[in-house]
């Protein structure tokens, strides 16, 4: 079986940890927890990084820095994992949605401003499968009605964005596009910690309240004492000595992804009947995950697509379920009546092929022949 990702973890990330043991700092503080905060943070191109158990905890730490009152919206896209939904829920939020492009998989932003109320606070832009969203008019709207922006980076480690889109522009990196930005470290992503995850930002009072929201709401003079309430969200040293030994590798974690791609793009593009990823060319994008969306002539969807390159030696996993569809969110009085066709046309019919790091060229050569014979298109050559 060809996995559709497996962790590439080597032997700096074995002498930090062996580091990080023999020091006897294994909990939520110590040397590497620093290192890999300042380290992320600085190559993302912001001043701060709060590191904290996992993705979906980044985003609820970044949407309660925001101190939503109870009924506030925050805008988002429905094609996304529910993560990003419950970070808003658990806040006291309404999380409020919008279709995705049909190339880029990322929100519609033209439809950003149409669903701005007199209770939206915030608007959540998330990076899908490697792409940035086209962040500018986002920027905009944020600006004219005083919105805040948390960008949802878990997919996008190493990607760039092309402010303006003007060619000799300032590239930016995905992360430092917003006031917070969320990062995941789960083993599937670029840079890996195990689990993980992390909130970026310039703003210090924002840093200042995620450091004590993640750790119980302590804070001096007195620690036991609490004005605040927070979590349990940290992080250990001995994840972050993982983390920083693949951040200092991260150009060479990036540069596998676009050979990853450009491998599967020469094997699949002759392929009637697929659409593969795109990078527009405002964007350099990361391929966290490389997504075909089978054409609407082909007469079976994307879960029998699955079980055919299962049956091949092939693990696929099917893209999100968009968040008006989600069972439990429509049990709760959400999304009544909402339909977005573009999210719910991909969902059923878009899958991802395996992906990771340790992924060689006769695998995709492999995986490219069972996507042809599923297809009963014959070899790829």
């Amino acid at each position: 079986m060809i996995f559709v990702n497996e962790p590439l973890i080597g032997d700096r990330e074995l002498e930090y940890l062996t580091d990080c043991v023999r020091s006897g700092w294994i909990s939520s503080a110590g040397e590497y927890l620093d290192r890999f905060e300042n380290a992320w943070a600085g190559y993302c191109g912001v001043r701060h990084g709060v590191a904290v158990s996992n993705g979906t905890t980044a985003l609820h730490a970044a949407v309660a820095a925001l101190r939503l009152q109870p009924g506030d919206e925050v805008i988002m896209p429905t094609f996304t994992i529910i993560s990003c939904a419950l970070a808003v829920i658990y806040n006291g939020g309404v999380p409020v949605l919008v279709d995705a492009e049909p190339d880029t998989w990322n929100m519609q932003t033209d439809q950003v401003e149409a669903r701005i109320g007199e209770r939206t606070r915030a608007i959540m832009p998330v990076h899908t499968y490697g792409h940035p969203v086209d962040m500018d008019p986002i920027a905009q709207l944020a600006a004219a009605h005083d919105l805040r922006i948390i960008e949802d980076a878990a997919e996008v480690h190493g990607a760039e964005y092309l402010r303006g889109h003007v060619e000799g522009g300032e590239w930016v990196r995905c992360g430092a596009l917003g006031d917070l930005a969320t990062f995941s470290f789960y083993a599937n992503k670029l840079v890996t910690t195990g689990e993980g995850g992390m909130v970026v930002t310039d703003d210090d009072e924002l840093a200042a309240s995620l450091r004590r929201y993640r750790n119980l709401g302590f804070a001096p003079p007195r620690r036991f004492e609490h004005h605040e309430l927070g979590h349990n969200f940290r992080m250990t040293n001995m994840q972050a000595a993982i983390g920083l030994a693949q951040v200092e590798r991260i150009e060479e974690t990036v540069a596998k992804k676009r050979w990853m791609a450009a491998a599967y793009g020469e094997r699949l593009a002759s392929l009637d009947g697929l659409q593969l990823p795109v990078q527009l060319l405002w964007a350099r994008q990361v391929y966290w995950m490389y997504g075909v969306v089978l054409d609407d002539d082909l007469a079976f969807d994307a879960e029998e697509l699955a079980r055919r390159l299962h049956e091949l030696g092939v693990q696929t996993r099917p893209f999100f379920l968009g968040m008006h569809e989600q069972p439990v969110l429509r049990e709760r009085g959400l999304f009544g009546g909402e339909s977005y066709p573009v999210a719910e046309r991909i969902a059923r019919r878009g899958l991802y092929l395996p992906s990771g790091l340790t992924l060689t060229e006769a695998q995709i050569d492999a995986v490219c022949d069972a996507v042809s014979a599923a297809l009963g298109r014959g070899r790829t050559g």
